[in-house]
């Protein structure tokens, strides 16, 4: 008798998705990390940078729904001043504070900003901006679904 297929393969149950309200804040906020780090790498690469979604839309010729990829508008959390770039992490548009009263962390030249970016989102993976996160949440009006 010959051994299946599907016998070679390891089954196990589905793993459980993180349902905490701080683990849910992560990974929104490192997402959006993610796309100020890929931004960051561009501009240190002299490229331009444009982050896509996808939409439903209607084909006007077959008359079929169809997904589309569209530009989003995405603001950079760096800026340049005094010949220095700044990085303010932002959450639900407001930037968090990172320190008594301090809201921007100092990169430097414009070739750091990746470095310090990954290391907001090594930070963030590890917990270290759950208290930052869960104060700006906390301020923001509830909306029902």
């Amino acid at each position: 008798m010959t051994k299946s297929i599907l016998s070679t393969l390891k089954a196990v149950s589905r793993p459980e998705k993180s349902t905490t309200p701080e683990a849910k804040r992560r990974d929104k906020l490192i997402n959006r990390l993610q796309i100020q780090l890929e931004m960051a790498t561009a501009l240190v690469n002299g490229e331009s940078y444009t982050c896509y979604k996808e939409k439903w839309q209607k084909n006007e010729e077959t008359g079929q729904q169809e997904k589309v990829k569209i530009a989003k508008k995405v603001s950079p959390w760096f800026y340049a001043k005094g010949g220095k770039y700044y990085l303010e992490v932002r959450y639900a548009n407001k930037p968090l504070e990172l320190s008594k009263g301090n809201h921007a962390i100092e990169v430097g030249d414009k070739e750091n900003l990746p470095t310090v970016i990954q290391t907001v989102i090594d930070a963030t993976a590890n917990g270290e901006l759950d208290k930052a996160l869960a104060s700006v949440s906390s301020n923001l009006p509830i909306t029902k679904a």
